[in-house]
């Protein structure tokens, strides 16, 4: 299988760093023109200059936009007003005790986690239906389906990306428009390597072995008993935006290594 994005715009949220940008790169090397989006334009600016040296001939684009915000929102549509595929990958995480959690952090993760996706969705999704062909991913997490204990907050905003990612994909029936969510595991990000900074400093242990030994610790579930690769998660992200995955939409498609235990 060949996946071949040439001539589409691929619009990825949250992108310069982590899983973002993995999936930035992904897309890139299929042929995709990509348009990464950060807060900072700096971060805006290195990203692309990395990836342009990691796709040589790649088409990338920038777009320096906060989009927990309306405004950012808008300033991003703006700036790109045409996209053929949207992966809403923009969020943050946080272990905090659920009574340690004020509303204003509830309220926050809201915003970043499930309206940015909301607000971008409706900007260009309509654009799709009019050509009759669209991807739109949003980046949940296993997190959605197995609330953990100590991030309540990230786990009820990855079940309404999931929820969002559903209504829309029956809302869209028959345009030509798929709308799926992708379900990562503990994945080896930036973000993920911050938060192991720690163990790493105290244990000795590479970040990768702080990683698998945290995955054996907080989801014995797994059945591949290691954090994933960034690159593992865009793949199937890539996958889910190709013309190849035609039928595929409504989905929660997961690649959290086997920790949610369900055969279904």
């Amino acid at each position: 299988m060949k996946i071949d994005l040439t001539g589409k715009t691929a619009v990825v949220t949250g992108s310069t760093l982590g899983i973002g940008f993995a999936i930035a790169k992904g897309l890139a090397e299929a042929g995709a023109t990509v348009v990464v989006n950060g807060r900072k334009q700096d971060a805006v600016d290195k990203a692309i200059e990395l990836l342009k040296q990691a796709v040589p001939g790649a088409n990338v684009r920038g777009v320096a936009a906060d989009l927990a915000t309306a405004e950012g929102c808008a300033v991003l549509a703006k700036a790109e007003p045409s996209a053929d595929i949207l992966v809403n990958n923009l969020g943050i995480f946080a272990q905090q005790d659920f009574f340690d959690v004020p509303d204003e952090e509830w309220t926050r993760f809201f915003d970043v986690n499930v309206l940015s996706g909301v607000r971008v969705s409706r900007a260009y999704v309509p654009g799709m239906v009019d050509r009759k062909w669209g991807r739109v991913i949003f980046i949940s997490s296993e997190s959605g389906l197995n609330i953990p204990k100590d991030m309540i907050h990230y786990g009820v905003t990855k079940t309404a990306n999931i929820a969002v990612s559903r209504g829309l994909a029956k809302r869209l029936a028959g345009t030509g428009v798929t709308v799926n969510s992708i379900l990562p595991g503990p994945t080896l990000s930036e973000g993920a390597a911050d938060m192991l900074r720690d163990e790493v400093a105290k244990s000795g242990q590479t970040v990768e072995q702080a990683a698998a030994a945290f995955v054996k610790q907080h989801r014995p579930t797994s059945i591949i008993q290691r954090a994933a690769t960034v690159e593992e998660v865009a793949n199937l992200v890539v996958y889910t935006a190709s013309p190849q995955a035609s039928a595929t939409t409504g989905a929660a498609l997961r690649v959290d290594g086997g920790v949610v235990d369900t055969i279904a």
